[in-house]
């Protein structure tokens, strides 16, 4: 039995190694330039050299994302930049445009590529296509059925990979337009203002300026915002289809998105993994999607076509918890040392998470200032600070800290 791969996002050196440590078989990253998350924090030149020597001495993987839609201006830069990092041992890059590939091919001929979803592959015979092309891998079209990943998995030969976790875009597999047009942002170049996220309401030519809502909120009318993907239920059904990538967006999301997603989906192929005919979905696991920060959840075109049920009504997003801090050390008298991310107050209940599903509730008490920055106990300890507490229960680095936010009355 083949368990699939498990991809995730690495917007930074920091969410590498939480993904890794979390489970994760492989990361997705990008440059400064020419990936498709421009906004994100990305890696220079040396800090991808760094992350692969780091991934590749843990048994992980790095795949180079540069599915960017390259301008005939582009087309000078990105072949200095694929010359740049040619030295780089990437186990894949990720391309989409046709040019691109041809470009790699030139500067790296014998480098693994893999097909973005932005090359719109929703059947069998273009997955063939890009399989004589010399692709050997695509990530498949969110468009597409269950029935449809089994088929073109058999029909072509070729690897699949799907996205299984996170934010959808309401455009053809993420071919967006309306960026460009209505905020000067190229989706397409990686610079997305996620116009879908924005309000909506209908005007009538002959009445400009008046404002119809097409639904009746007070919040306003969100007709294209897509609820977050999640297959998480579904993951007998994709491995029996032969997938052979399950694949979570979210390069810009933080790390707490980061560890949580990863391991529970880590900790789901391995329950399967052990026990394929006694498999079932535990409420934990839908539990920790639901701290994360998300849109509500949706399956979208796995059974089928979907229906209402899969747009958010509202712009926001569900945040019930928040990132307090992260354990950057444990030193050998068993204290742990925290980098705080949020205002924390002696007395705050939080939640230490790690790898493997770990989790416990402590109140903070006795938060010391690390390496002299202080004496005595702290009472508030702000964000970047370092602080060392002895904890009534083993950690280790990376877990994360957080706690229940307070909603609004």
């Amino acid at each position: 039995m083949k368990i699939p791969e498990l991809l995730a996002p690495a917007g930074n050196m920091e969410k590498l190694e939480i993904a890794i440590n979390y489970g994760a078989d492989a990361v997705y990253l990008g440059g400064e330039e020419f990936s498709l998350r421009r906004l994100a924090d990305n890696f220079t030149i040396d800090g991808l050299a760094h992350a692969v020597q780091y991934a590749h001495e843990r048994g992980k993987k790095v795949y180079l994302a540069a599915n960017i839609f390259p301008h005939n201006a582009d087309i000078g830069t990105f072949g200095d930049y694929l010359r740049k990092v040619a030295s780089i041992p990437f186990d894949a890059y990720i391309v989409s445009d046709p040019g691109v590939m041809d470009m790699v091919r030139e500067v790296s001929p014998d480098r693994e590529v893999h097909l973005s979803t932005q090359a719109n592959t929703t059947n069998w015979r273009s997955a063939l296509f890009w399989k004589r092309q010399g692709v050997s891998r695509v990530n498949l079209a969110r468009e597409m059925s269950l029935a449809d990943i089994a088929e073109t998995r058999e029909r072509s030969g070729v690897e699949v990979e799907v996205f299984v976790h996170g934010a959808m875009c309401i455009s053809y597999s993420g071919r967006c337009l309306l960026s460009g047009v209505m905020a000067g942002r190229d989706a397409n170049r990686g610079e997305c203002a996620h116009p879908c996220r924005w309000g909506y309401s209908i005007v009538e030519e002959k009445r400009p300026g008046q404002f119809f809502p097409v639904m009746e909120d007070g919040r306003g009318a969100f007709i294209f915002n897509s609820k977050d993907l999640c297959l998480l239920e579904y993951l007998p059904e994709l491995i029996e289809a032969g997938v052979d990538s399950l694949k979570i967006e979210g390069r810009m999301k933080g790390i707490h998105y980061v560890a949580s997603v990863v391991r529970v989906y880590r900790e789901a192929l391995d329950s399967y993994r052990e026990d394929p005919g006694k498999f079932e979905v535990k409420k934990e696991w839908l539990s920790e999607l639901g701290k994360i920060s998300h849109r509500g959840y949706t399956g979208g075109f796995l059974l089928g076509r979907p229906g209402e049920d899969a747009l958010e009504a509202v712009a926001g997003y569900v945040r019930s918890h928040e990132i307090v801090g992260v354990v950057s050390d444990v030193l050998e008298n068993g204290e742990a040392v925290i980098e705080i991310r949020n205002r924390v107050t002696s007395g705050d209940v939080v939640e230490f998470i790690g790898k493997n599903m770990s989790s416990q509730f402590f109140v903070m008490s006795k938060m010391t200032a690390h390496n002299g920055a202080g004496d005595g106990i702290l009472a508030v300890a702000h964000p970047n600070q370092l602080v060392r507490m002895r904890l009534s229960f083993p950690v280790e680095r990376y877990d994360l800290l957080r706690r229940e936010k307070k909603q609004p009355d």
